[in-house]
């Protein structure tokens, strides 16, 4: 049983603008499990079409239960579960920032997988299965394992067509679950152990969405938020012409959408989706941490709704933060990558900010969404796609290329965090002179076809060797009642995602705002831009592997999916891309043997607390340690902050807390040291404390023996 300081439910912001300066923030939204109070008319009214009778602008919808107290019909079976995905986290490359040196050393937060199973209520086989994910990508190699593990449980029940895995870009998780060599370069190659905690914790939320299916009902709603992104290639962005620029007039994607889950008129969970990159955490920082959006999900579900997550069932409430179009879209307002510790600061506001938009819309009618769900996906391989005259703007017909790496990609986002020194954004003059004279000759056709790309390096030639980057790529397109979810393997900028969301609309006479680009999802083949932002050769444009055509393609093909879902038509997957789970490279050493400290014993205490603090302070532990990769204690802890309760230890907080951090580091060569921190949070209670560390030795035999460590206890005082 945990025990949660006392947290108010402040009432909802208005977040349609930035706070003046010297003006106070507005308070957080409110969330609210008993029976959500009418608010404005309908949003959405492009989703007339999807709302039920009695849900019409200004008009209360029906309660879910009639005068007896049954349910009345939703429409929807609706299942929620989460699932732990946290790998390893210690002595592996964090996955992002492609920095050799930012080696994992401990936990801040732990990283989740949320799910919704969304079926038709009267013919529940109809149905799809949407997950977001704490992690940097979704790699193929991810995809494929969670398909064969709901296969074996399902049957056919879920496949590609219908299961759509999202990521929130954290830079901050552990790396090394590709089976594709490039994204395996920072982490000595392929980790089992984190390829393994991602799918298992994938098909956790999985199977508990699934076995939580209920009548429930969904409701649409849309709200700005402007004081969470910027767009970090202005310049790039500026030479899209004026129906892009006209739609986003301060260069960002201020929509933040709610997909609202209710049971019996109380909230039951909500999928949020906002475009702005998960980077709020710095790429100095060396703790996992799920970042601004793995905090927004956590504030709501654990700070506002006291959620267990060791209790391995559904909370009540489960809320996920996904992305949409946010390949330029940054969260540092400054245009500048925090350091550590601000960095920690940083992301507490801007999940906040994201909760607070989010919360807000709880008082909004809303559309009821009706009508059923359904999805198509196909498999296309974008090195080589001939893009018709209609998509390509010029009159003529163009192909995509064979994947390569710009020299401004090397240079990477100077405003989230440089990458190469001796790179920049746009031109690379002196690095197209090294290249051609002492590296390799492009071919004229690859410098055509990339063009104006300063080549860095042609990946998709290296693939003849070694799979380094995906070609085939799923892309996919999920409708649930009027919402609907275009599923693109990579970082889309808005003005991107923008054409992708009107060539859907206008074939499903959809509002714009209800189609949505989800970022990130199946796979992962880095940018896709405009071809006009492609030009400016910003870091987006040199990462956009296949050319100035790829999304003029991309349109080609979800304008294939949008007519095949509104005819209700079957469409050919096409082939599927190769397991390549027997050419991943593994490098990294296992850990050898544990030993403690002379003289000490594991668990050992060796640096114990103070006696006593108040809120406001910082407790500090130290324990004679062993390796954290021994057990990565999914679905548990590495420690717990207990507090003396009537004679019974009670759980104040874990490692899956904001308010608490786990270190590790190696002390001489077989040692280890855990440093264990307690933030002790306003409103915390009084009494004795103590802090308690789960550790797992590896014996020389190769056995692992678990072992603890606690405190001497010390008192919280008011």
């Amino acid at each position: 049983m945990r025990d949660l300081p006392d947290i108010p439910n402040p009432s909802a912001p208005d977040v349609s603008r930035d706070p003046s300066p010297g003006e106070e923030p507005p308070p957080a939204g409110s969330s609210r499990r008993n029976l959500l109070r009418a608010g404005a008319a309908v949003a959405g009214l492009g989703l007339l079409a999807h709302v039920a009778p009695g849900a019409a602008a200004g008009e209360r919808p029906a309660s879910e239960t009639d005068s007896t107290g049954a349910a009345a019909a939703s429409g929807f079976l609706v299942g929620r579960g989460i699932g732990d995905a946290t790998g390893e986290v210690a002595e592996v490359g964090m996955m992002g920032y492609g920095r050799v040196d930012q080696q994992a050393e401990g936990l801040h937060t732990r990283l989740r997988a949320r799910a919704f199973v969304v079926a038709d209520e009267t013919a529940p086989g109809d149905r799809v299965l949407l997950v977001v994910v704490d992690a940097g990508m979704i790699f193929d190699s991810v995809r494929q394992a969670v398909l064969r593990g709901l296969a074996e449980r399902y049957g056919d029940l879920y496949t590609a067509r219908n299961v759509m895995l999202t990521a929130t870009h954290t830079h901050c998780g552990p790396g090394g679950h590709s089976h594709h060599l490039l994204y395996n370069l920072t982490t000595l190659g392929f980790h089992q152990k984190t390829f393994d905690a991602i799918t298992r914790g994938i098909l956790d939320a999985a199977g508990r969405a699934h076995d939580d299916l209920a009548p429930s009902r969904l409701t649409l709603t849309h709200g700005e938020l402007h004081n969470a992104s910027v767009n970090r290639s202005r310049e790039a962005f500026d030479r899209n012409p004026a129906d892009i620029r006209d739609h986003f007039p301060d260069a960002i994607d201020p929509q933040t959408t709610l997909l609202r889950i209710e049971r019996g008129g109380r909230l039951a969970g909500a999928v949020n989706w906002f475009p702005t990159h998960n980077t709020s955490m710095s790429g100095d920082n060396r703790l996992i941490s799920a970042d601004n959006k793995g905090y927004a999900a956590y504030h709501w579900e654990r700070e506002v709704e006291h959620a267990d997550y060791l209790a391995d069932a559904t909370p009540d409430v489960v809320t996920a933060f996904a992305q949409t179009n946010a390949g330029d879209m940054s969260p540092n307002l400054d245009l500048k990558p925090p350091t550590t510790p601000a960095d920690f600061a940083r992301t507490h506001a801007n999940g906040l900010r994201q909760y607070e938009a989010a919360a807000a819309q709880l008082d909004r009618t809303g559309a009821r969404l009706t009508g059923g769900v359904d999805a198509r996906v196909v498999f296309v391989d974008l090195s080589n796609v001939t893009v018709r005259p209609e998509f390509t703007g010029d009159g003529r017909a163009h192909r995509t290329a064979k994947a390569a790496l710009g020299a401004s990609m090397a240079a990477g986002s100077t405003e989230d965090g440089p990458a190469f020194p001796g790179f920049q954004e746009g031109e690379n003059p002196l690095w197209d002179a090294v290249s051609d004279s002492v590296l390799y000759t492009a071919s004229p056709e690859l410098r055509d076809a990339q063009s104006p790309k300063d080549i860095f390096v042609p990946i998709g030639e290296m693939n003849r060797v070694h799979p380094w980057v995906q070609e085939l790529v799923p892309v996919q397109l999920m409708r649930i009642g009027g919402l609907h979810l275009i599923g693109i393997p990579g970082e889309v900028t808005i003005g991107a995602g923008l054409r992708l969301r009107r060539t859907v609309a206008e074939i499903l006479a959809a509002d714009v705002e209800n189609v949505l680009v989800a970022g990130y999802a199946n796979a992962y083949f880095h940018y896709l831009t405009t071809p006009e932002e492609y030009d400016a050769q910003a870091y987006e444009g040199g990462s956009t592997l296949f050319g100035r055509w790829q999304l003029p393609a991309l349109q080609q093909v979800v304008q294939r999916l949008a007519v095949a879902l509104r005819d209700g038509a079957a469409v050919t997957p096409g082939a599927t891309p190769p397991d390549l789970s027997d050419k991943a490279l593994s490098l990294q050493p296992p850990v050898v043997v544990d030993v403690p400290q002379p003289g000490r014993s594991f668990g050992d205490v060796l640096t114990q607390p103070g006696t006593s603090c108040r809120p406001g302070d910082r407790v500090t532990a130290v324990f004679a340690g062993a390796h954290p990769s021994n057990d990565l204690h999914r679905g548990g802890t590495y420690l717990r902050v207990e507090r003396l309760d009537g004679g019974t230890w009670v759980t104040v907080a874990d490692d899956g807390d904001w308010s608490t951090a786990f270190r590790w580091e190696r002390d001489g060569i077989a040692a280890s040291k855990v440093t264990i921190t307690w933030d002790v949070p306003q409103g915390a209670r009084q009494g004795s404390h103590r802090i308690r560390y789960f550790g797992d030795a590896k014996r020389l035999t190769g056995g692992v023996g678990a072992f603890t460590g606690t405190t001497r206890t010390f008192d919280v005082s008011g």
